[in-house]
Formats: structure tokens, C-alpha cells, sequence
């Protein structure tokens, strides 16, 4: 079935790639030091694992169809940085919080390709890792890096406030379950680009956790990227974070509403009478009486 390979062949990318947690297994060194601060041999066994990583990759899938090798580089990736994220994340180092990050973003880039390859395989493509969303996505996580490594070395101990990165990696984990909820719901029905043109097998969708929101993913993406400052203890970034996305959602739900009014008339219109859109302040398109 078509999306079921490349699901296969993303998830033992992404193992592989997270195989980089297991090297300190080998060294019986502390995990954090394999990336903190390793001595010949850590560097040595980093640089062998990468190096045997790579030539697996090539011989697994360099020359196999659809582009299998484009989707195994990228899933393999991700999960050499969740894997390095748990490398971080175990032990005491002051980077242990960062590591959380890492995990979670990781962790979230690669799911929104596998629940899409699964549940709704028209749809997928390599954009589908959201790896390259837009300039101002990869602008904003960039700027996130900075302000935390910035602040960890002029002000350490703001990174080091365990109940409040605690707090965002639950927010995380709440907006990605919620994200991914949706996106399961949906099923054929979801997509990452605002559709323009009704296909045939298009149907309204009003159960499950869009009977709580008119638009859950948005939701759960929202609180996600803002749980992902907090976890970092950017004060920055989470004001920042916060009045962008919400601007973000804004004008997508509504380019998105007047879409599914001219496919669904009244049903839509009734809908979303009954149900809020989730986001605070958000209302939708205004709909003349």
C-alpha cells in the first residue's frame, strides 16, 4: 500500500539514527560526555558511528525507488538528533534541559511524517517532515538556540530551573498528543497546505477532538512551540514565540475557514457556531448574518 514503505523505511532511518544514544554503551562513559566534552576516544567512536551510519544509509536505500534515500537521510537525522538529545538529557550536565528540547523537536518533525505516510499517504511528500516549513520558522528556532546559549553562559542558573522546564515539556507533550490526535482523526482529510479545491472524498470532520476545537492541530501546535520555551527557560522566545504564533493562526484560520464555508456551506457555518476554535482571541472569519 502506497505510503506504508516509506513509513517502514523512515522509522528504521529514524532507529538507526537514534542508534547514537548507545555509543556510551560501548565507551562506559557517562552519556553526556560523548557530546560535552569527549576525550580521542569518544571523538573516535562519534565519528565512526556517523561514518557507519552513512554507509549504511547508502547501501540500504542509495539506489532505491521514489526516493527512498532523500526520506531515509532525513529520518535518520532526526533521530540522530533525538538521539543525541538523549544523550543530554541523561546525567547531570547543565545541558540536560536542551536535551529534552532536542527530543521533542525531533520527535516532532519525524511524526508529522510517519501519522501522514500512515493515515494519509496522497498527501506525503519530503515537506511533509516540515524540515523546511518557511524562513521565519527556521528563523525562530534558530533564535531560540541563541537566547538559550547566550543566557546559559552570562546567567546559567535561570537554565537551571528544573519545575519550569518540567512544566513546558509537559505542554509539549500535550500539544504534540493533540497535534497528532487530529492529524489521526482527520485521516485523508488533513493536509499541511490549505486545500483550494474539494476533492471528492473530502468530508467534514466533527468528532473526536474536533468536537473540543474547530481546529485542534493549530491548537496543539500553538502550545507546543510555546511549552518548547518555557522548557528552555527563554523569557525572550516565549513572549516572541507566543504573539507570532498566535498572529500565525490567526490569519491561517481564517484563509483556511473561508475554504471549508465554500465547501460546506451551512454545515460549516453551524459548526462553528457550536464549536470555539481553541486559540485564545481567535474567533475565525467573520461570517455576515
Amino acid at each position: 500500500m502506497a505510503g506504508r514503505g516509506e513509513a517502514r523505511t523512515s522509522l528504521k532511518a529514524f532507529v538507526l539514527g537514534g542508534s547514537v544514544a548507545a555509543v556510551p554503551l560501548l565507551l562506559s562513559a557517562p552519556p553526556p560526555a560523548l557530546l560535552l566534552g569527549p576525550g580521542f576516544q569518544g571523538r573516535a567512536a562519534l565519528a565512526l558511528h556517523v561514518a557507519g551510519v552513512n554507509a549504511a544509509l547508502l547501501l540500504a536505500w542509495g539506489r532505491g525507488p521514489g526516493g527512498m534515500y532523500q526520506i531515509a537521510i532525513r529520518a535518520c537525522f532526526l533521530g540522530f538528533a533525538f538521539g543525541c538529545g538523549l544523550l543530554l538529557s541523561f546525567g547531570q550536565s547543565t545541558w540536560r534541559h536542551f536535551g529534552w528540547y532536542m527530543c521533542s523537536l525531533s520527535l516532532f518533525h519525524y511524526s508529522e511524517y510517519l501519522v501522514t505516510a500512515i493515515h494519509n499517504p496522497r498527501s506525503l511528500s519530503l515537506d511533509s517532515f516540515l524540515l523546511n516549513h518557511s524562513f521565519e520558522y527556521n528563523l525562530a528556532a534558530v533564535s531560540s538556540w541563541v537566547e538559550f546559549t547566550v543566557e546559559k553562559f552570562v546567567c546559567p542558573g535561570m537554565k537551571q530551573v528544573t519545575w519550569l522546564s518540567s512544566a513546558g515539556l509537559l505542554m509539549v507533550v500535550f500539544g504534540d498528543c493533540l497535534r497528532k490526535a487530529a492529524m489521526l482523526t482527520a485521516g485523508s482529510n488533513f493536509n499541511h497546505i490549505v486545500q483550494n479545491e474539494k476533492s471528492e472524498t473530502h468530508t467534514l470532520v466533527t468528532r473526536g477532538v474536533y468536537a473540543w476545537f474547530r481546529h485542534p492541530a493549530y491548537v496543539g501546535w500553538f502550545y507546543w512551540s510555546i511549552g518548547t520555551q518555557i522548557l528552555l527557560c527563554n523569557p525572550i522566545c516565549v513572549v516572541g514565540y507566543t504573539l507570532v504564533s498566535w498572529r500565525f493562526f490567526r490569519e491561517r484560520i481564517e484563509e483556511e475557514e473561508m475554504t471549508l464555508i465554500h465547501f460546506f456551506g451551512e454545515e460549516y457555518l453551524a459548526y462553528k457556531r457550536r464549536v470555539p476554535t481553541g486559540l485564545p482571541f481567535i474567533r475565525g472569519v467573520k461570517v455576515e448574518p
